[in-house]
């Protein structure tokens, strides 16, 4: 047995195996990375307190809008190539070379944008730390492209893990002893760097033989096919961090902290729905080179999924918002929970996101649909300069769902006029209805007194069993009414 497991963990024996491999070890190197950096994060957000959480998420807002230049797409765009045709490693050296000159430029596009972003001679001394520490990050994505071209996301699993814990200890140990924001980016630079010289030792030994290779042709190749990934890449970063961006250069620093100290409980919030999609999508595009019906079943059930998981976070954060913001940080941060709930909308739109963007990806629609993500990264500026200025941390708050909101809406019109693909029929909106009428019935047990004064874990535990037990049965009402009327029920 032990055999077995260890021959279907760490070999590729078939295309399904590979993919059910290979999602498992990213599922679970994601979950603990994201479980460790928020610990961590919760932790320096307290002993910190708000106004130096502030400048820290300031800095790093400010380092990646121009980190991603680093990259471009370049990473994403080796796998791609390197997996279509193994010949094209040999063009790696050259890949390697493009990326080390890119992070170099970044750093310089950082360093000379730091004289105007900010008058704080602090803060600009963080970004510079900063800027190294993830450029380091965003050259060992390099790496990991290349392993997941050659289908070994097993090694990335290990080393993200790996580099996950240490970041970990070293940012405990440094708030723990020596609590500064400056010790603290200095902690992170060190972890990054341990980190990348392991990576590098163990992919030019066990992988590939590193070296530097200077061809124009290759990069030349790369960049001009990489150029939709890049402006894609480069409004998504936009419109999750220019608003940390402004609010720090307007002065806002201490809002910033609250901030972000609510985007923080988001980012925990989405990781379900993370878990979720890379589950979903090989299995949408191995049902795309079989029928039309099946692709349209496991899409419908992608969509339905999302829906099932987003709605009990938005009907329950947002009465349980102020316990959970008092419980993982602490009072001082209880403006955050307006913040909080205004972004919960996030959370629902991002997860409906999730299997439009995959099904955009199968059909190979990704360099149509980026315009989208660019009109989005337009709209969020826009809206940020407008509503910061007058309500701050809110403000953002408000134009970060308004921006999700209309890309949403944008996703379903591209989807609908260039797929054709029902992601809703007639079992679908019973099931929906019943989503809705199970969240309606979790926020009348959580609003009373009882439930709502018990341990905010407590709270969750009670709400997440209630709307599951309610959900549960509005589905055995509506699988009645399906067998009452079948013509109804069957699938277009």
């Amino acid at each position: 047995m032990l055999l077995a497991v260890k021959k279907f963990l760490f070999e590729n024996a078939g295309i399904k195996q590979t993919i059910i491999k290979n999602t498992f070890w990213l599922t679970l190197a994601e979950t603990i990375s994201r479980f460790l950096r928020l610990i961590l994060i919760i932790y320096i957000a307290r002993i910190l307190g708000a106004a130096e959480y502030g400048k820290l998420a300031f800095a790093l807002a400010f380092v990646s809008l121009f980190i991603v230049f680093s990259d471009l797409g370049i990473s994403s765009l080796t796998t791609r190539e390197l997996s279509q045709d193994q010949e094209k490693e040999k063009e790696f050296p050259s890949i390697i070379s493009l990326k080390f000159v890119l992070g170099i430029a970044a750093f310089i596009l950082t360093a000379a944008g730091s004289f105007f972003i900010t008058h704080d001679p602090g803060i600009r001394k963080i970004i510079w730390i900063l800027a190294f520490f993830i450029i380091f990050d965003s050259f060992a994505t390099l790496f990991y492209a290349f392993l997941r071209a050659r289908q070994k996301m097993e090694y990335e699993a290990w080393a993200r893990m790996i580099y996950a814990l240490l970041f970990t200890v070293f940012g405990f140990f440094i708030i723990y002893k020596f609590p500064s924001i400056q010790n603290l980016s200095f902690g992170y630079l060190l972890s990054s760097l341990i980190s990348l010289m392991g990576l590098l030792l163990f992919f030019h030994f066990r992988i590939f033989r590193i070296k530097f290779s200077f061809d124009k042709n290759v990069w030349k190749k790369f960049l001009i096919l990489s150029w939709p990934l890049a402006i894609a890449g480069i409004s998504s970063t936009i419109y999750s961090q220019i608003d940390s961006v402004m609010m720090g250069h307007w002065g806002y620093i201490v809002q910033t902290g609250w901030y972000n100290a609510a985007y923080r409980v988001i980012g925990a919030l989405l990781i379900p729905g993370t878990m979720i999609a890379l589950s979903f999508t090989p299995v949408l595009n191995i049902a795309y080179k079989e029928t039309k019906e099946r692709l349209s079943k496991v899409y419908r059930g992608f969509m339905e999924t999302m829906i099932l998981f987003s709605v009990p976070i938005l009907a329950g954060g947002i009465i349980l918002a102020p316990k959970i913001i008092n419980w993982v940080f602490d009072v001082s941060y209880s403006p955050a929970v307006l913040a909080l709930q205004i972004l919960l909308g996030t959370v629902v739109v991002s997860y409906l996101l999730y299997p439009l963007g995959a099904i955009l990806l199968t059909f190979n629609f990704q360099k149509n649909a980026f315009w989208i993500t660019v009109a989005g990264g337009v709209i969020n500026i826009f809206l940020n300069l407008m509503l910061i200025p007058r309500f701050d941390l809110y403000g953002a708050a408000l134009a970060t769902l308004i921006t999700y909101i209309i890309l949403l809406g944008l996703m379903f019109i591209f989807v609908d006029r260039c797929i054709h693909i029902r992601w809703l029929d007639f079992r679908g909106l019973l099931n929906f209805s019943g989503m809705i009428l199970a969240g309606l019935t979790m926020c009348f047990v959580l609003k009373s007194s009882v439930i709502y004064n018990l341990h905010a874990v407590f709270a969750v535990l009670v709400g997440t069993g209630v709307y599951l037990f309610a959900f549960f049965i509005y589905k055995g009402l509506s699988d009645r009414i399906l067998l009452k009327a079948p013509k109804h029920g069957k699938q277009n």
